[in-house]
């Protein structure tokens, strides 16, 4: 089991650099580590792997700080404002992110990039070694989500560079890195963090907009708002009993492989409790002038025709759609349709999920946003 101290030391031997920036990274890596030790009960597996990922995101950090060292005129980067998805998870929002990555016009955050944003996408002359040659690359037993090498990825890697994301809860059971992060965490500079990275990743390419995407910003608001003040947000939206238990079997899919002892009681609890807080909190962020930054899509509008949503969503940005984007956008819909895996029908009562006590928890979100405010 490693310490604060030994992860910190590995970075640094890793990449001879020694600034981490400040300090905003540690609260958050201290009470992971503690989980993982006293929590989490990972296999050998799971060891080797989230230890190495911890190791990866402080040695890329500190590759940040020293790009910003030796060029400070990145800071000098525009951002211009950015388009966020946000929502329940299994809504629609990474097709959705996908192909509005097909629009030739922005920047999005890309796969390979994403766990390794050092060094810059512009300073690299010839094939990029972070690109792999197999785009097979998944996490757990099943492909839960659309993938692919160039795919955009979620914010949540970009996250775990100040360590509050919650990409490190669906890799193992940490319960007290979970609690902390939706009570009491402050990522307000783990999104400052974040546009500091997207900086260094638009450097030395030609200003375009960016287009993010998670759910769980849904959790952060506030925080997110503070960085982003300029943002827009495209919502998806779905019923929260058809979404809940998918997530909860996504977890155990992937826990199960860094664990011999998965609990998916405490699963489906951790999800139910995380995703009808973030329901409330942007149903409150939403309230008054924000509501006019929110475009919503509705997951079944989204199945029956992705292309005439897109045209809706970008006549509300005041953009075109042009004939190249719309004709990237019909062929991956297309593939993707081909390659889609049939859904899966986890059992709620392995998961501890009691449907009718779930709903009351989302009444105040189903009733404003799948049936109107």
């Amino acid at each position: 089991m490693a310490d604060f101290d030994g992860v910190v030391g590995a970075a640094v031997a890793q990449t001879g650099l020694e600034d981490f920036g400040d300090d905003s990274f540690r609260e958050g890596l201290e009470l992971l580590l503690a989980s993982l030790r006293d929590e989490a009960q990972l296999n050998a597996r799971g060891e080797a792997y989230l230890y190495a990922r911890i190791v990866t995101a402080l040695s890329q950090r500190l590759q940040v700080e020293d790009w910003y060292r030796r060029h400070p005129e990145i800071d000098d980067v525009e951002i211009l404002p950015p388009l966020i998805g946000l929502g329940l998870p299994r809504t629609g929002s990474t097709a959705l992110s996908v192909l509005l990555a097909q629009d030739p016009t922005i920047r999005y955050l890309r796969r390979w990039e994403s766990s390794q944003p050092c060094p810059p996408p512009s300073t690299v002359t010839g094939p990029d070694p972070r690109i792999p040659m197999d785009e097979h690359n998944k996490v757990g037993s099943r492909a839960h989500v659309p993938t692919g090498t160039h795919a955009p990825m979620e914010c949540l890697e970009l996250m775990t560079l100040d360590f509050k994301s919650h990409i490190f809860q669906a890799f193992a059971q940490i319960p007290s890195y979970s609690t902390w992060l939706v009570e009491k965490a402050n990522l307000t500079s783990t999104y400052a963090y974040q546009r500091r990275v997207m900086k260094l990743l638009s450097w030395g390419e030609p200003p375009r907009p960016w287009r993010l995407k998670s759910p769980s910003h849904v959790l952060w608001l506030d925080a997110l708002n503070e960085v982003f003040p300029d943002a827009r947000f495209v919502m998806t939206h779905r019923d929260p009993t058809d979404v809940i238990l998918s997530v909860a079997d996504l977890y155990a899919d992937i826990v199960g492989g860094f664990t011999d002892h998965v609990d998916r009681g405490y699963l489906g609890q951790l999800n139910v409790e995380h995703w009808s807080v973030g329901m409330q909190r942007a149903l409150r962020f939403r309230d008054g002038e924000a509501d006019k930054r929110f475009y919503d899509i509705d997951f079944r509008a989204m199945q029956a025709d992705p292309i005439h949503e897109v045209r809706g969503l970008y006549a509300w940005l005041g953009e075109s759609v042009g004939d190249e984007f719309e004709s990237r956008m019909r062929t991956w819909w297309a593939e993707a349709a081909a390659e889609r895996e049939p859904s899966s029908h986890a059992d709620p009562v392995a998961f501890g999920i009691d449907l009718d006590k779930v709903r009351p928890l989302f009444a105040d979100y189903v009733a404003r946003s799948l049936h109107g405010s």
